[in-house]
């Protein structure tokens, strides 16, 4: 029903999660990330509320590893989920319940997690990871698009694909790209194309808010 990958930037400390789901509004409900803090993925029968708790945990510094620990001992339910975290210093862990749908995996290792479950094909969280880590120069939002269309061409899900999301946070208070595609017939494919869209003008509306008197003129994209 999805697959994701959370990642850190190892050089810009950003962290970022992209996700897909035959379900819809996915990024709503999945994609958690707190700069400074880590990444969070909560997926499979999602319970929302794991994706702060986990984030706290890891703002309170620790690791993501037993920051998933303590997740696992005091929720309820705890079967029915998946779980993939990264922290603040690259460290990576992944939970899928024992009520986990259908063909499900995933796969950590050093700053990047992917998971996927009702997936056509085990081997999905394998190439998204291999994907990202191969385009270790690129920006992030870049890495993380390229590994959700590997993953796609890999299989994805078992069903075709609705929605996507990807959620980059640095250094603010807020996500610096918040990107939802929330239905539609090629979700990750229109969500690379807004990625595109709004990657020119992400720096643009961060100086907007920090100092908006030496920000770029508004524009045809601008907000008033």
């Amino acid at each position: 029903m999805t697959f994701s990958i959370s990642a850190r930037c190892a050089k810009t400390g950003m962290f970022g999660i992209a996700v897909s789901s035959s379900s819809p509004c996915v990024a709503a409900r999945c994609a958690h990330a707190r700069a400074g803090a880590g990444v969070v993925a909560t997926q499979n029968i999602t319970d929302p509320s794991l994706g702060p708790r986990g984030l706290d945990l890891m703002a309170s510094g620790l690791s993501a590893a037993v920051a998933l620990e303590r997740l696992k001992a005091t929720s309820p339910h705890i079967a029915y989920r998946q779980l993939a975290l990264v922290d603040r210093d690259g460290g990576s862990a992944d939970f899928s319940g024992d009520k986990t749908l259908g063909r499900h995996h995933s796969m950590a290792v050093k700053d990047v997690v992917a998971a996927g479950n009702l997936l056509a094909d085990t081997a999905v969280p394998e190439r998204m990871v291999e994907t990202f880590v191969a385009l270790r120069e690129e920006a992030l939002g870049d890495r993380l698009v390229a590994a959700m269309r590997a993953g796609l061409a890999a299989g994805g899900e078992e069903g075709p694909v609705r929605s996507a999301g990807m959620l980059l946070v640095r250094a603010v208070a807020w996500p610096i790209a918040d990107l939802r595609i929330d239905w539609s017939d090629d979700p990750i494919g229109e969500l690379a194309a807004l990625w595109e869209l709004w990657k020119p003008q992400m720096e643009a509306y961060v100086t907007r808010a920090l100092a908006p008197g030496s920000a770029p003129s508004y524009g045809v994209a601008g907000d008033r």
